[in-house]
Parts: structure tokens; sequence; C-alpha cells
């Protein structure tokens, strides 16, 4: 598979300047890294996240969302757990596992602190 970044214009409302995409946080900029990644290695086509994205933000609308533009990469987020499921590479209760998990370790790391998983971040 290609390693070029697919063009950006095959994204549905990707936040962008003249430079390329723009983040209001790093986990946004990880996300769409991760995306990019999974794509190159192979575990779908770019139609297919484009898809899967549209997808995402169309329920999360049709749910209320006001499409303000800062729910953006959480529905990024939600379509590449999805997709990820969907293609086998993990599955939904192993994607909420961690997501639990990090969420546990960033309730308890102070702010301005690197956020750290340990083993008790995974008990429920």
């Amino acid at each position: 598979m290609s390693t070029a970044m697919p063009p950006l214009a095959l994204v549905p409302g990707l936040p962008r300047d003249g430079d390329g995409p723009v983040f209001a946080a790093p986990w946004e900029a990880q996300a769409f890294a991760m995306t990019l990644a999974l794509h190159e290695k192979g575990l779908f086509s770019w139609p297919e996240w484009a898809e899967a994205l549209a997808a995402q933000i169309t329920a999360a609308q049709a749910a209320g969302d006001p499409d303000a533009g800062d729910t953006y990469y959480r529905h990024w987020l939600a379509a590449l757990e999805s997709l990820v499921a969907r293609k086998g590479a993990s599955s939904g209760d192993e994607l909420a596992r961690w997501r639990d998990a990090w969420d546990h370790a960033a309730d308890r790391t102070p702010h301005g602190q690197p956020i750290e998983l340990r083993d008790g971040d995974f008990a429920r």
C-alpha cells in the first residue's frame, strides 16, 4: 500500500488551514496519525475510512450534535475504533478496556503531568 498521504479532500469536514490539518489538542493529532498508520499498513482503504467517518458524523448529527466543529475529532476517534473493531484488528471490548484505563489514568494524573498507564488502571 502506498505510504503517501491520501488526499485531504477525501476526508469530510477535516479542520485544516493552508498547511494541512489543524489540531486543538495532542490526542487529536495522535488519532489522526494512528488513522494514517493503519491505512498505510493496509487495514483499510482510504475510501473505507472516509465512509466510516462520514457515517459517524451523520449519526452524531442525527443524535443532535450541533456540528460546531469542536466534536470533529471525537467523531474521528469513534469512527476509527469502529473500523478497527469491524476489521478484526481489535474488539470493541478491548478498545473499551483501554479507553477506561486511559480515563482512570487521566483522572489520577495531576494537570500538566504526562499520563502513564499502570496495571491498576485496567481494574474495573
